[in-house]
């Protein structure tokens, strides 16, 4: 930047002069002085804004004369002029220093952009060759990467088919239950799954190793078949505990795993080996337990067992269902007999304990599930569930023992719980078969008994006896047994074929009755039979069954009708007295009775005198009636309530206005006190 010329400031400074001495001019605007007409607006408008100057506000507003005053100002600026000329002039060398100071500077700055703009252009370049650099960096990171990952897999891959001396020689020479053999037995499945895939690849590596894989795989494929069959034969031994080879085999499940994989044909050798060994021995096992079992059953010499319970029922308590199962050979050495329920439940516990065994092993070891597992159970176990089978048949077609039948189902119905409950399904066919076989059967009898009892004929039953009958007995305890037994897995068939059961029983006491002469004699016989079959079932049913509550009111029914039956005879006289007394005073004809004094005063008499002497006798007789003293008891009791409440009846009557001029009213007895006194009437 160059410095200002002297002359040219001197040229500004006068041309400042001139202009000052001119002084300020008033804006007058653009004025038309050839137009005709003169606007006078435009000249307010331009004088209006002359007036808005300060100068010509501050003038106006002291009253200055603007001449003068244009004349002072101008006067002020000329010194002024004057005074800036002399300045300027006196500072016209450091203007000049100045000005060639600027020039300086202007001449560095231009070098200094000089230089930046190389740095600019460097620093570009230098930009350039960062960009380069980092894209040379990810493509040599990610060559790394691929070369890594290349390395592992190569790495993994020579390791594979590298077969490692150790693995040759335990393969070899070790026995197959060293744990060795076992690890080593693992890395060559290993290598021979590896060699597979490699091959379905079509990797020419794979050539290197495949022929001592091969070698080494049926060198252990012969170890471990020779291994495992050895273990298969030692269960044909007898006397053998086969559940420690089995035990064996299961610690060495991987050999089996080993040849499903890589041998079938001698997987399934060893199976099928296993399966005709374990169906053989099972089949033996329970043929001969079973034919032991059936020579310390008990001969049935007398009917009547069969139809009471007594101690059987006791092969379904916990402890018994599932206790130890009987030893033939040590029963026949005690002389002990046991009744058919008790062996078929040893039978069946040997074979659900053996069966859930077997069952959980075949699914372990041999590796199979669902119908699979089925399918194979019923393989090794299906011979002896036949004959199992066969023999229920056989048994069943010939029993007419409805308690063991009906025993023998629930105790079926309990192991199929245990099955359940131990997750295992293999029996739940043989259970439902045997069901099938058994429930027939016992419906079957029970229709059997009912029809019996439907047809027997009284008459031909022998002499007639008002003491519990055989057939109600027998009835009882079977009735009791069977609803005893039914109460913890509730059958609705069973319960409809009881209550046409009891019906019919019902019927034949009222049939065995009617061959008595005297309806006293009716009664006790219906008594004594009633109130032995509640007592039977109560003590085995629980008290709200329906047989109970039946004979319940049966009984009570003929015992109140007993009760009158009794106490007709001595004092008969005195109850119709009270019951046709009743029936006038609920009319109010009680006056109809007021001429009957000679029969009442009779009455109260013949009361008085006999009633002890008639009270003893009617109990000596009630206790020789009934065989259950018991209920002798409470018939007395229930009589002698009876009488006091219809002499109450008949004092009662002999209190009202009608009979009050009755000499014998005075001769009535305190009959409840004398009861209490009287020591031979005390129950």
């Amino acid at each position: 930047m160059a410095a200002p010329d002297i002359n040219t400031a001197v040229a500004y400074l006068q041309d400042e002069k001139s202009d000052a001495e001119v002084g300020p001019a008033l804006i007058l605007g653009d004025l038309d002085l050839t137009t005709d007409e003169f606007i006078l607006d435009e000249v307010d408008i331009h004088i209006q804004a002359n007036l808005e100057d300060e100068l010509v506000k501050e003038a106006l507003k002291t009253g200055v004369d603007l001449r003068q005053y244009s004349k002072q100002v101008e006067t002020e600026l000329q010194h002024i002029e004057q005074t800036s000329i002399k300045d300027y002039i006196k500072e016209s060398q450091n203007i000049a220093s100045l000005h060639n100071q600027i020039t300086a500077c202007d001449s560095i700055l231009e070098r200094i952009e000089g230089m930046l703009s190389g740095f600019q252009s460097d620093l570009s370049s230098i930009s350039s060759e960062i960009q380069t650099l980092q894209q040379q960096s990810v493509s040599m990171s990610l060559r790394l990467k691929n070369r890594q990952a290349v390395r592992s897999q190569l790495s993994q891959l020579v390791d594979e088919l590298v077969v490692p001396s150790i693995m040759i020689s335990v393969i070899l020479d070790s026995t197959v239950t060293e744990q060795d053999f076992l690890e080593q037995l693992h890395e060559l499945n290993n290598k021979i799954n590896f060699a597979k895939e490699l091959s379905f690849r079509e990797t020419l590596a794979c050539a290197d190793i495949q022929d001592i894989v091969d070698r080494l795989k049926i060198k252990a494929v012969s170890k471990i078949r020779e291994f495992i069959l050895q273990k298969i034969y030692s269960f044909r031994k007898p006397m053998t505990n086969y559940q420690i080879p089995q035990n064996t085999l299961l610690k060495y499940r991987f050999f089996y795993q080993f040849l499903l994989a890589n041998e079938r044909t001698v997987a399934k050798e060893i199976r099928d080996e296993y399966v005709d060994t374990m169906s053989k021995i099972y089949y033996s096992y329970f043929k001969s337990y079973s034919g032991r079992l059936l020579k310390v059953q008990p001969s049935l010499k007398s009917r009547n067992t069969i139809f009471t319970l007594g101690q059987r029922g006791a092969v379904l308590s916990p402890a018994e269902l599932e206790g130890p199962i009987l030893i033939p050979h040590a029963a026949q050495r005690g002389d002990c007999r046991y009744p058919y329920e008790t062996l078929f439940r040893s039978q069946h516990y040997a074979l659900l304990d053996n069966g859930c065994r077997e069952f959980l092993f075949l699914s372990d070891f041999f590796m199979v599930a669902g119908n699979s597992a089925l399918d194979l159970f019923n393989s090794v176990m299906g011979k002896t569930l036949s004959m199992f089978l066969k023999n229920m048949s056989t048994y069943v077609s010939d029993c007419y023992d409805s308690i063991a039948v009906f025993l023998c189902i629930h105790i079926i119905l309990r192991f199929k719980a245990i099955t359940a409950k131990r997750n295992v399904p293999a029996l739940d066919r043989y259970w439902e078969a045997v069901l099938e076989m058994l429930w027939p059967r016992f419906e079957l009898i029970l229709e059997m008994n009912i029809q019996s009892i439907r047809n027997t004929d009284p008459q031909k039953l022998g002499v007639l006896d008002t003491r519990p009958h055989y057939i109600t007995r027998r009835y009882a305890e079977f009735c009791s047994a069977i609803v005893s037994i039914n109460q913890t897995f509730p059958n609705e068939r069973t319960n409809a074929l009881l209550g046409q059961l009891q019906i019919e029983v019902e019927n034949f006491v009222l049939r065995m009755a009617a061959e008595f002469p005297s309806r006293r004699d009716q009664l006790i016989f219906l008594i004594n039979n009633y109130d032995m079959m509640l007592g039977v079932l109560m003590e085995r049913a629980s008290d709200d069954s329906k047989e109970v509550e039946g004979f319940q009111q049966l009984l009570l029914a003929r015992t109140q009708e007993f009760i009158e039956e009794i106490l007709a005879p001595p004092f008969g006289g005195m109850i119709s007295f009270v019951k046709e007394s009743e029936a006038l005073m609920e009319k109010g004809q009680l006056d109809k009775l007021k001429n009957d004094e000679v029969r009442i005063t009779q009455l109260v008499r013949g009361f008085s005198s006999t009633w002890k002497q008639s009270v003893e006798a009617l109990s000596q007789d009630v206790m020789r009636s009934f065989t259950n003293f018991k209920n002798g008891t409470s018939i007395i009791q229930g009589a002698l309530t009876q009488l006091i409440q219809y002499y109450h009846g008949f004092h009662k009557i002999l209190s009202q206005p009608t009979f009050r001029s009755l000499a014998a009213r005075s001769e009535l007895i305190n009959l409840h006190h004398l009861m209490v006194e009287c020591p031979s009437l005390r129950i």
